[in-house]
């Protein structure tokens, strides 16, 4: 059993070219006093200097570095075990590039710190800075995992802003092959909605800046985000009968 007396969590900022909002959105999270494991994903040399620079400057800044671009996906998959491997109970991932705010962290990690083995997951609020293609694409995929869990727990499986329990993650990590781009962070969320284990959602208020980066390719990210389901969806009829039995068992109580 966890014992709260030792949580000590992190915050995990996965990097590529954010350079842009990199020193604000750094300079946001150590306000909170958190200790900051940022993975370069195989940036460019503009944004490697600023995160060498911040990091030169913090000893509570941990660089982590990717030699080329694996993806969202794998940048977390990294700062997780980095994480973990020096000794943090959780990591709350937070975006590189200002979309998130940082004023919700102190109400993330009290909720974790007072539910430590749940994954604290944000539920988006936009605003109308939202990309109304991306908006509505965002439903498909909410359906889509509401048929893959048989359950309509999960409201939004695509935010990247959530507390991460560093022991559970990196076994799930280590037992199921998951995607290493877009496709990770709803994968994570169903195949620890799989285990039985629980999920909180906090509403957030989640912004797209003005000039702001993206790096979602709309072909190369559907396309892998598609043959995520499509895993999952195999991966649900598998496990029915088990799924079936928990719904049930659920409803009873």
């Amino acid at each position: 059993m966890f014992d709260a007396r030792h949580f000590n969590p992190c915050a995990l900022v996965p990097v590529y070219n954010h350079h842009q909002r990199l020193v604000e959105t750094i300079a946001n999270i150590r306000k909170f006093n958190l200790a900051i494991v940022m993975v370069d994903d195989g940036s460019d040399e503009t944004c490697k200097n600023v995160m060498h620079e911040i990091a030169a400057n913090d000893p509570q800044v941990i660089l982590v570095t990717h030699a080329s671009n694996n993806g969202k996906g794998a940048a977390i998959k990294t700062g997780l075990h980095a994480a973990h491997e020096r000794g943090f109970s959780h990591a709350l991932q937070i975006d590189a590039d200002g979309q998130h705010n940082s004023l919700d962290i102190p109400q993330f990690l009290e909720i974790a710190k007072a539910n430590p083995n749940t994954l604290i997951a944000g539920k988006p609020d936009y605003d109308d800075s939202v990309p109304k293609g991306r908006l509505y694409g965002r439903y498909l995929t909410h359906v889509w995992v509401w048929i893959n869990t048989l359950s309509l727990k999960i409201e939004d499986s695509m935010c990247g802003f959530r507390v991460y329990p560093l022991e559970r993650s990196c076994d799930l990590i280590a037992a199921e092959a998951m995607g290493d781009r877009m496709d990770f962070d709803t994968e994570f969320m169903v195949r620890w909605h799989w285990r039985h284990w629980p999920v909180l959602q906090l509403s957030t208020r989640v912004i797209y800046p003005k000039h702001g980066v993206s790096h979602f390719l709309a072909w190369r990210d559907n396309k892998l985000i598609s043959w995520m389901h499509t895993r999952l969806f195999f991966g649900m009829l598998w496990r029915l009968p088990r799924l079936l039995a928990n719904k049930f068992r659920a409803e009873a109580v």
